[in-house]
């Protein structure tokens, strides 16, 4: 892992890897998203979020995309939502 994060998530997707996304590395919300393989012990970076943001959930969609929705940074409650295709990595 790049970093160490205070408040992201982790999301096991179907093929068995975990996407790792947001998060807090005091003071700042971060826009990082990786993916863990458990096969090869790996981080890999892959397409990060386009505003930074902490405290959100991510939810693992039946089509395997993950919607990562109600960002909080900085006293700032967000109704925001972006989606995450493993697919093409973004």
């Amino acid at each position: 892992m790049v970093g160490s994060y205070d408040f992201h998530t982790a999301t096991l997707l179907g093929d068995g890897r975990v996407l790792v996304v947001g998060g807090s590395a005091n003071p700042d919300a971060q826009t990082a998203a990786e993916l863990f393989d458990p096969g090869t012990e790996r981080w890999i970076a892959t397409g990060s979020l386009a505003t930074a943001g902490e405290s959100h959930t991510a939810t693992l969609l039946v089509d395997g995309r993950v919607l990562v929705t109600g960002d909080y940074y900085l006293d700032d409650s967000r109704a925001s939502g972006e989606l995450y295709d493993p697919t093409g990595g973004s």
